[in-house]
């Protein structure tokens, strides 16, 4: 598996893998215009055929330098089990703490065990704290579709330190 930032050609692949994995889709334009303008904050995992086999999409906050938000992570059901998520947080840690990003933010609904546990882990092994709090009620959200937004918890992980830190290195 090789881990790299997506281009444009992966935009189409991203949208169809958040729809298969049941996340909130957003427009194939979205994910195509995000690989292009936010390529070098996400990324994305591949198998040796070059297919998109996971990604992670996030920045680093405008208001917030040293703050990197991660908007969505995802991983094909073919791929899951592998630590694939976590090998890609670990990326997105190692790249942004030498630049001086010392948080990770996110935002997970309650019943996302899968997601919690991920960023349990992260925290763990860089040594460092995730500290949870709530962020979007469901009054934040149009109703409209079959079913409620549910409310969103911030996770906001950090400190992170340059990749020396990291126990796992």
């Amino acid at each position: 598996m090789r881990l790299t930032h997506p281009s444009s050609e992966d935009g189409p692949h991203m949208w169809r893998l958040a729809g298969e994995a049941g996340m909130d889709v957003n427009s194939p334009y979205a994910y195509t215009l995000w690989c292009r303008d936010f390529a070098a904050t996400s990324v994305v995992a591949k198998d040796t055929d070059g297919r998109v086999a996971a990604y992670v999409t996030g920045y680093v906050r405008p208001d917030s330098s040293d703050t990197y938000f991660l908007w969505q992570v995802a991983v094909d059901s073919a791929y899951r089990g592998q630590r694939l998520a976590r090998r890609m947080l670990d990326f997105i840690g190692d790249t942004f703490a030498d630049q001086g990003v010392r948080y990770l933010e996110a935002t997970v609904t309650s019943d996302n065990a899968a997601s919690r546990a991920l960023f349990a882990s992260f925290a763990r092994n860089w040594g460092t704290e995730d500290v949870w709090s709530p962020l979007f009620t469901k009054e934040h959200f149009p109703s409209g579709g079959d079913e409620p937004h549910e409310p969103e918890d911030l996770v906001r992980i950090g400190p992170i330190g340059p990749t020396s830190d990291n126990p796992d290195d």
